[in-house]
């Protein structure tokens, strides 16, 4: 009898329980965005960095004829175009949570498809040029511990590769994950000679075919202007444009008054011009005490990027320069955001 009682109760509790699942469905969730704290010291937003998983020189290589010899990193047989976008608000905030829905992209003003969306902290390709020429005396020593403190927010899958320049640029390290040997590499780097940056740059694009992952990116640490290249703005300009490779840039420049010659000068403005035709950016270090925490987020805003894929409409292979626009249209709610992403790229060629 106490068993055939027992039994009745769990039976009606099972029927009520089960009574209230139907009466009340689950809710559906809205977009959740995230707008992150300002460039604190410590990791912004709640982002935990992954702990990194436990050199032979290589010569710039010549040229040929007239011209720039070909960098072919953007495969002309991939139809898939990529765009890293970074959204910001009106504190220079990053904004994460948005959706694809939210996105538009235009190639020279023809609206395409996204094929693809990602947010998330993707494995990267990432190339470090370190400046190491004889003005670095008195900072390279603070540029060593940025460095390390970039590697902080890496992705354990993430791969590195090293090339300092003076006189002339050398690739230290070729691709690794292990980013003690990256370490190692800065740590015995002596100051010296004059600053090749447009040479370094180029050999870096080079390399950067090697890469393992369709996500690339340039990390440029540099005190000043070039003074020691044999290739010119104008080569490397069109070289970067012509790269998937998105371009972020730490300058450590003397003050506007102390800038001894015009390359000194120009130093900045050539920097600016070459990470933003990328969608990356400059970051102009006055104080040397900001470079680690300046480091730490540009290392965190390359894994909370905004990834848009499409495939071009236009498939004449006129090996044109093609505009990209990519505009937001945010929830209500959000205050005024920024977007940038990279501005363009040529066409295939035949």
């Amino acid at each position: 009898m106490v068993w055939a009682l027992l039994w009745s109760c769990l039976a009606s509790l099972g029927t009520l329980a089960a009574a209230q699942r139907v009466q009340s469905p689950p809710q559906q969730a809205g977009p959740k965005v995230h707008i992150t704290p300002g460039s604190a010291a410590a990791v912004p937003g709640g982002v935990t960095p992954h702990a990194p998983p436990p050199a032979t020189a290589k010569p710039l290589p010549p040229t040929g004829g007239p011209g720039i010899p070909e960098v072919p990193l953007l495969k002309k047989n991939v139809n898939l175009v990529l765009v890293p976008v970074v959204i910001t608000d009106p504190l220079n905030r990053m904004v994460t949570g948005l959706q694809k829905r939210f996105f538009s992209v235009y190639e020279n003003r023809v609206p395409q498809k996204i094929e693809s969306f990602s947010s998330e902290d993707a494995p990267i390709s990432v190339g470090v040029v370190f400046d190491s020429s004889g003005s670095m005396s008195d900072k390279i020593q603070k540029s060593r511990d940025a460095l390390i403190d970039f590697f902080k927010t890496a992705n354990p899958q993430d791969q590195f590769f090293l090339v300092d320049f003076a006189d002339e640029p050398r690739l230290l390290c070729s691709f690794t994950s292990n980013i003690d040997q990256i370490e190692d590499s800065v740590t015995f780097l002596q100051p010296r000679g004059r600053t090749a940056l447009l040479d370094a740059i180029y050999l870096s694009l080079e390399e950067m075919r090697y890469a393992k992952y369709p996500r690339k990116a340039l990390l440029i640490i540099s005190d000043g202007g070039d003074n020691h290249s044999r290739y010119s703005e104008r080569d490397v300009l069109r070289v970067v444009q012509e790269a998937d490779v998105q371009i972020y840039g730490i300058g450590l420049y003397d003050p506007r008054g102390e800038r001894a010659t015009p390359e000194e000068i120009a130093g900045p403005a050539l920097l600016d011009k070459i990470t933003e035709a990328t969608g990356g950016k400059t970051f102009e270090i006055h104080d040397i005490d900001e470079l680690a925490d300046t480091a730490t987020k540009i290392g965190i805003e390359l894994r909370n990027q905004y990834v848009l894929g499409y495939a071009p409409s236009d498939t004449k292979p006129d090996g044109k320069w093609r505009k990209i626009t990519v505009k937001l249209h945010p929830p209500p709610g959000l205050p005024p955001l920024t977007v940038s992403a990279r501005t363009g790229y040529y066409g295939p060629r035949q």
